[in-house]
């Protein structure tokens, strides 16, 4: 090994290594997503996880898929089964590399709109003149910039990239990293075929990570990744050369588990920082839903409560993404439970969770739709749309008497003030029935548009309970009744929302933007209170943050870097949403 080597790899030693905490470790990495299941389809060798050679899965083997007759319409079913929300080419050619074993399919014929690859026309398993010349590919639509979209963390501290060069030139090094994970197929014996491979490094690197177990006599060591993860070992071990690397949606996942399996703290906890960064980028919701599985499967609290918000406050995009049926029954149940859900009314969230259930019918039994059914506060659903409950529910005789209790506790509300109905005895622990969610159904929000703060026009939206027109560019009045029950419906209020960009428009205000929320009515009800809220949408694409008013007043972070999920470039919508609650 050249002097200079030994020189750099010393240092690297007697550099200061406090975010090395020691760690117990959890196991083997990612081997916690089970074996595949017959008819499960994977992409093989592409640069992102949205393209690749098509493999599917048939008698505890993966297997190609000729291209003979492979166009657009198989392409869509391969990538909706794969979670992505269309295909954006079908490629033929062996374009992606040779498979190897067998070609399960041939002459596949598909619609398009069915749900599996195996549920298309084909000749019969492994029925087929092709070679591995002919196997076939898919590039998929992400729905976003997700797979291109790179953040560089670097805590190199002055470390030269020598030793990285050094890594990649495998020049004298002297240990052996195994790097193995199942590739799903099932050998002769019952056990899974595993994928190798090795990574050769210095031994006196991995000295610096304890959780390594390496001593002076090791000359070989084993990790075991699960086979998504095996791509981004190689980057994770020229970090610990390096100090320095590039996170994707794609690798964070895996690095950092890996970090955190092998005491890497500063690596873990920057990767750990920067989800919320990663989170949006997602638009089928297939990263946010596999974050928060994750992270309670290793007990990270801070990454779960961080999933859960995003999935609440883009509710509404959740049920319509590809990744909605795939949501477990413990994150559904966690997210109904929830006041901060971002939706337009309880109505639309009952009718999201019926097709949930109707399309979940065969795992969700009976007992678990009852005790989601149980999350939905019936008084909350407007009036004309509980009298309706009973023709338009899909689930409505299979739990008739849930429903017709909570529509009775709905249409008491409407006819009773809530200090009559907190005299019945089994009122009780009901309390979260009575109080809203975040709704931004009419007449209940008002939008104001905004591109970025020193924009000179603002975009109005216009707005049914409108007064009058917009009178500012930054400026809405709207009406609403002083509460949801039919007992104030006649009982309207005023209410003024302002966006604040510059001094000039707000003097007093310690910080800009602002936005202020706030009525000239006085309101006789002394049990009604206002727990308004403001959205910041970025891009009008996805809630970015929820903002409390104080005083009729909400300062917004002045910072993209500040909001819960970044918002480049700092394009931003505004929601006011008036949120009524007796007390």
């Amino acid at each position: 090994m050249p002097t200079c080597a030994i020189t750099f790899l010393w240092l690297l030693l007697l550099l200061h290594v406090s975010g090395l905490d020691s760690v117990s470790p959890r196991g083997r990495l990612f081997m916690r997503d089970g074996p595949p299941l017959e008819g499960d389809v994977r992409l093989v060798r592409g640069r992102a996880l949205s393209e690749g050679r098509v493999e599917i899965y048939h008698s505890g083997k993966w297997g190609t898929v000729c291209d003979d007759g492979w166009d657009m319409a198989e392409a869509q079913v391969v990538c909706r089964q794969l979670q992505f929300p269309a295909a954006k080419a079908a490629v033929s050619g062996g374009m992606y590399g040779e498979g190897s074993g067998s070609i399960w399919l041939d002459d596949v014929d598909c619609k398009g709109t069915e749900k599996s690859l195996s549920s298309c026309t084909f000749k019969d398993w492994a029925l087929t003149d092709c070679s591995h010349k002919e196997d076939a590919g898919v590039i998929c639509e992400t729905g976003s910039n997700m797979s291109s979209t790179v953040h560089l963390l670097d805590h190199r501290h002055g470390l030269s990239e020598e030793l990285g060069q050094l890594f990649d030139s495998g020049e004298g090094c002297d240990v052996d990293i195994l790097v193995q994970s199942t590739t799903g197929n099932t050998l002769d014996n019952g056990s899974f075929e595993m994928e190798k491979r090795h990574i050769c490094m210095h031994r006196l690197v991995l000295f610096l990570f304890p959780q390594f177990n390496v001593t002076l006599q090791a000359q070989k060591f084993t990790i075991e990744v699960s086979h998504t993860c095996q791509t981004y070992v190689t980057s994770f071990i020229r970090y610990l050369y390096t100090r320095q690397t590039n996170v994707t949606v794609s690798s964070a996942h895996c690095l950092h588990q890996l970090a955190s399996e092998f005491g890497v703290t500063q690596l873990m906890e920057d990767t750990g920082r920067l989800f919320t960064v990663l989170l949006p980028e997602d638009r089928t919701f297939h990263t946010q839903v596999a974050l928060y599985q994750y992270s309670v499967e290793t007990g990270d609290l801070v990454l779960q409560e961080n999933c859960l918000q995003y999935l609440s406050w883009n509710f509404e995009d959740l049920t319509s993404s590809p990744a909605w049926m795939d949501l477990s029954i413990n994150a559904l149940q966690t997210l109904l439970s929830r006041s901060d859900l971002v939706v337009p009314d309880e109505a639309f969230l009952l009718q999201a969770l019926e097709s949930w259930i109707s399309g979940r019918e065969n795992s969700v039994d009976l007992e678990n739709q009852k005790a989601l059914l149980g999350q939905i506060r019936f008084p909350m659903i407007p009036a004309e749309k509980l009298y309706d409950l009973q023709l338009t529910s899909q689930l409505y005789k299979r739990h008739e008497k849930l429903y017709s209790d909570g529509v009775l506790k709905g249409f008491e509300l409407n006819v009773l003030l809530v200090g009559k109905l907190k005299k019945r005895a089994d009122f009780k622990g009901e309390e979260f029935d009575y109080q809203p969610r975040i709704y931004t159904a009419e007449p209940w929000s008002v939008s104001i548009n905004n591109t970025k703060n020193d924009a000179p026009y603002r975009r109005p939206v216009y707005h049914p309970y409108y007064h009058e027109e917009l009178y500012s560019p930054n400026t809405a009045k709207f009406s609403t009744p002083v509460h949801s029950s039919l007992v104030f419906q006649d009982n309207k209020i005023t209410w003024t929302a302002e966006v604040y960009l510059n001094r000039q428009q707000c003097p007093s205000c310690e910080t800009l933007p602002a936005a202020k929320l706030c009525t000239q009515n006085t309101i006789n009800q002394s049990t009604i209170r206002y727990i308004n809220r403001l959205l910041i949408l970025c891009k009008e694409k996805y809630v970015s943050h929820v903002q409390d008013f104080k005083d009729n007043l909400a300062l917004v972070p002045s910072s993209s870097q500040s909001l819960a999920y970044p918002c480049p470039d700092d394009q931003y919508a505004y929601r006011f949403v008036v949120r009524p609650e007796y007390f």
